[in-house]
């Protein structure tokens, strides 16, 4: 472990750096669209290789599914994120008025969440004291309300890049070998793709690898078998 990991309490193998966890959620939000991607996408164009091997069918159906599903993602997010920045700027605002307003209460407060949470009476009104002279209200922000105001939600972080390349791996499977082989050829494609990001998701979370794989094959092998199945059943009706 090298200095600077000892004097600050941290191992080597959990980094607690400024903005690592901004970064990790950018990459989690990465790889799930990038997920999200592979199984829209995959979906549509094998249930249309089901209903029909014209390859002028299948391309037109994954190109406005890859767009639409991609743009749908990318304004989602951003009016999802959106709303939720505003309602941490709305808080932060609040809080801002409060200390101006009534800083001996503000202070009573800090130092009631800090007793909340196992420290003496003593020691809860010092680490208040001591945290409001330095920056009263980012020491509420993270305590009483769980925000980083140096660190608010971005709604331009969102997934639509991360989509388009998931989603472009089933297209081109499909479209590339002869008509025989199209749903095989697209089914090993993106089923080898979802154990990727299952690896890569599960690697991010720190969490066990073997469930996370599981779960996107047997998601993704499910959407594609019941497209596949709607396809070929609304192409024999047609």
């Amino acid at each position: 472990m090298d200095r600077p990991s000892r004097l600050l309490g941290q191992s080597p193998a959990e980094p607690h750096h400024a903005g690592t966890a901004a970064r990790l959620n950018r990459l989690r939000a990465g790889v799930l669209g990038a997920n999200d991607g592979i199984v829209s996408v995959a979906g549509v164009v094998v249930g249309v290789a089901g209903a029909t091997g014209a390859r002028p069918a299948i391309a037109i159906a994954g190109a406005a599914a890859l767009a639409a599903g991609a743009l749908s993602m990318a304004v989602g997010e951003y009016v999802s994120v959106s709303s939720q920045r505003d309602s941490e700027r709305a808080l932060l605002d609040l809080e801002r008025r409060e200390l101006a307003e009534a800083p001996e209460e503000e202070l009573e407060e800090l130092a009631g969440l800090h007793r909340a949470n196992g420290l003496s009476d003593g020691l809860a009104r010092a680490v208040a004291a001591e945290q409001t002279a330095h920056d009263a209200l980012a020491a509420h922000a993270r305590v009483e309300l769980g925000i980083d105001p140096d660190a608010l939600v971005n709604p331009w972080h969102a997934s639509l890049a991360a989509f388009l390349v998931g989603g472009a791996l089933p297209l081109v499977a499909v479209l590339a070998p002869a008509v025989a082989a199209r749903v095989p050829v697209t089914v090993a494609s993106v089923l080898a793709a979802l154990a990727l990001t299952g690896v890569l998701a599960a690697r991010l979370g720190r969490a066990p690898v073997p469930p996370a794989v599981v779960r996107n094959l047997v998601g993704g092998g499910l959407a594609m078998a019941i497209t596949f199945g709607v396809g070929n059943v609304v192409g024999l009706a047609v």
